[in-house]
C-alpha cells in the first residue's frame, strides 16, 4: 500500500472509531527481522496515554531483544519493540493528570516483555514514566534520551549521591558511549572534576562533553591513577563496559569511595575493592517497566533531566544518518557495527 492509499485507509478508520496504526513487529528470534503491519491501537486505560510517536530511540538492548539475548526482557511474540520514545498526547485515561492532548512528552516506556514499544505510529503507555519534551530539543533528540539518561542518574544520584558541588573526582569508563557521554555531561554538571576514557578517535569529543579523555589504549589503570589522583584512587567510578575494565576499576577507586557499574554482567572477584572499604552498585534501568516497581521515579527523573536540558547543561550526541519505519533494519544493524552514540528512527514523516 502506497503513502496516499494508506493515508486515506487512516483517515477512514479514525472516522469509524478506530485507531489503525503501521507497526513494525518482530514474529521470530531467529532471524530477527521486522515486519510492517496495519493494527489497531489500544485506547489509554487508566492511568495511560496514547501518544502519536515522533521518533524512536534505539538501543543496544533493543538490538539483543531483537535477536533473542535479553531473556530478562524478551516479549512474547509477535510484538513492537523500541523502549525509547518521544511524541505528541493524542488521548488521556481516567486518572491521568499531569498530560493534556497536545503535550510533547518523552520517556522509557516499552519495547519488552508485555510493553508494546515505540516502533509504531501509537504508543500506549503508563503516564507516570513520561515527562514533558525540554523545550529546546528536537523529537529526533528527546528520543535519544531516555534509557541512557535514566541509567546515568541511577547510577550518580540514586546510588553514588553525587551532589552538587562537591568536586568529587569522577572517572567515566567509556565516556564516549551512550551512557557514557550523558554520565560525564551530568556529572560535569554537578559539579565534579570529570575524567573518562575514551579510544583516540573519541578523545575530542570527550573533551567538548566536559571530560579530561585518558586514552585507554596507551596508558595503563596504574598510570592515570596516579597521574590523576596522586595514586590514591578516584572519588567515584561509573562504569558502562564491564569485564575487565569494571575489573580495574575495583583497584582504582580510593577508600571509601564507590563504584558503579550498568555492565557488571559477569562473576568479579570484590577483594581489592572491599580491601579499599568502596561501595559497589549495579544499575538495571528496566527493572521498573518490567517489574512495576518505581515506574513513577523514571518519570520524576526525567522532569528533572528536562530542567538539567533546558538550562544548556546536557545534550544527547545523535548519528547523523537519518531511519524511519521502513529502514529500521538498517538503524538497529548500524547500533550493532558500533553507531556514532545515538541511534534515532524517525517514525512520524513527512507525507
Amino acid at each position: 500500500m502506497n503513502r496516499k492509499d494508506r493515508n486515506e485507509y487512516f483517515t477512514s478508520k479514525l472516522n469509524s472509531g478506530q485507531t489503525i496504526m503501521r507497526a513494525f513487529l518482530l514474529d521470530t528470534y531467529q532471524n530477527g527481522r521486522f515486519r510492517a503491519a496495519d493494527i489497531e491501537s489500544p485506547l489509554p486505560a487508566n492511568g495511560q496515554v496514547r501518544i502519536r510517536v515522533h521518533a524512536s530511540g534505539v538501543n543496544p538492548i533493543d538490538n539483543k531483544i531483537r535477536q533473542g539475548e535479553a531473556s530478562f526482557a524478551m516479549p512474547n511474540l509477535p510484538a513492537i519493540l523500541g523502549t525509547d520514545v518521544a511524541g505528541v498526547v493524542t488521548e488521556v485515561g481516567a486518572g491521568v493528570t499531569a498530560f493534556a492532548v497536545g503535550d510533547e512528552v518523552y520517556g522509557m516506556a516499552g519495547g519488552v516483555r508485555g510493553l508494546p514499544g515505540s516502533l509504531a505510529e501509537f504508543m500506549t503507555v503508563d503516564a507516570s514514566m513520561l515527562a514533558k519534551k525540554p523545550r529546546n530539543l528536537s523529537m529526533r533528540e528527546a528520543a535519544a534520551l531516555p534509557l541512557v539518561a535514566l541509567t546515568a542518574w541511577e547510577g550518580l544520584v540514586d546510588r553514588a549521591n553525587l551532589q552538587p558541588g562537591t568536586r568529587q573526582k569522577v572517572l567515566v569508563q567509556g565516556g564516549a558511549g551512550g551512557v557514557g557521554h550523558i554520565v560525564v555531561q551530568l556529572a560535569s554538571a554537578l559539579g565534579a572534576e570529570v575524567y573518562a576514557t575514551a579510544s583516540n578517535a573519541k578523545q575530542e569529543l570527550v573533551r567538548k562533553l566536559g571530560a579530561t579523555p585518558i586514552d585507554y589504549t596507551k596508558t595503563t589503570v596504574e598510570q592515570y591513577v596516579q597521574q590523576y589522583t596522586d595514586g590514591k584512587g578516584f572519588d567515584l567510578i561509573y562504569d558502562t563496559v564491564g569485564g575487565d575494565t569494571l575489573e580495574a576499576s575495583l583497584g582504582a577507586v580510593r577508600h571509601y569511595g564507590r563504584v558503579v557499574s550498568c555492565a557488571a554482567y559477569e562473576t568479579h572477584n570484590l577483594a581489592t575493592s572491599s580491601l579499599r572499604c568502596a561501595d559497589i552498585s549495579g544499575v538495571f534501568v528496566l527493572y521498573p517497566m518490567l517489574s512495576g516497581e518505581r515506574r513513577a521515579h523514571h518519570g520524576a527523573i526525567l522532569r528533572k533531566l528536562t530542567e538539567r536540558v533546558e538550562a544548556g547543561e546536557i545534550r544527547p550526541v545523535l548519528d547523523p544518518r537519518r531511519f524511519t519505519l521502513d529502514t529500521a533494519m538498517e538503524a538497529h544493524d548500524a547500533v550493532e557495527k558500533g553507531a556514532n552514540i545515538k541511534v534515532v528512527i524517525d517514525v512520524m514523516t513527512a507525507a
